[in-house]
C-alpha cells in the first residue's frame, strides 16, 4: 500500500489556503490544484509499503515523543526554482519544531527508507503542469500576502494514499499524538 506521514491541517486554514489559491490567476498557468482534502504537511513520503512491513512503521512511529507546538503560515513560494516552477506551496514559521520532528521520523524509519535529502515545510497549492510566462507569473506570486494564520499541531498521521484517475484518495492507518 502506498503510505505517506503528515500533519493534517485544519478546516479553517484549508479554507483560507484555497482562497490563496483562487488569486493566483489561471490564465498565466495551467495547475492543478490541490483540493481541500488534500492539504496538509507532508514529513515523509514512504511510497509502496509491503503489508507486513505497515506494523513495523506503525511500532517505531509510535517511540516518537513530541510536545505540542504551533506554527504560522508564513509565505507563498514555489520549487524547484523561479525558472522550473513545478509546485506552488505555502511555507511554515518556525521550522524547527516541524524540522525537529521530521528528523525524528527519519531516524526510527532509517532501517525501512531512505531518509529525506531537502526537507522543506509547506503546504502544496498547486502542482504546474505549465506556464506562459514565468516572469509575469511570478510577479503576480509575490503580490500574494499570506497571513500569519496560527496552526497548532497536537499529532501527526500514517495515512494511506489510493491513486484513482483524477486526484488520490486519502485514508488514516494511525494518529500518533504528542505527549
Amino acid at each position: 500500500m502506498r503510505l505517506f506521514i503528515a500533519i493534517e491541517m485544519p478546516e479553517s486554514i484549508k479554507e483560507y489556503l484555497i482562497q490563496i489559491q483562487k488569486q493566483i490567476d489561471n490564465d498565466l498557468a495551467k495547475i492543478r490544484w490541490m483540493k481541500k482534502e488534500q492539504m496538509h504537511l507532508t514529513l515523509k513520503f514512504l511510497g509502496e509499503v509491503q503489508p507486513n512491513d505497515v506494523e513495523k512503521v506503525k511500532e517505531e512511529l509510535r517511540k516518537i515523543k513530541f510536545v505540542f507546538f504551533s506554527v504560522h503560515l508564513n509565505s507563498i513560494g514555489v520549487f524547484p526554482s523561479e525558472n522550473c516552477i513545478r509546485v506552488v506551496w505555502v511555507g511554515l514559521k518556525p521550522e524547527d519544531k516541524i524540522m525537529e520532528l521530521q528528523k525524528d521520523i527519519d531516524e526510527n524509519l532509517k532501517k525501512l527508507f531512505k531518509k529525506e535529502g531537502n526537507f522543506k515545510a509547506h503546504i502544496t497549492l498547486g502542482r504546474v503542469k505549465f506556464i506562459d510566462d514565468k516572469v509575469k507569473f511570478m510577479e503576480m506570486v509575490k503580490k500574494i500576502k499570506v497571513e500569519s494564520k496560527k496552526i497548532n499541531i497536537d499529532c501527526f498521521k500514517l495515512i494511506k494514499s489510493t491513486l484513482t484517475g483524477q486526484y488520490p484518495v486519502y485514508e488514516e492507518v494511525e494518529i500518533f499524538s504528542a505527549s
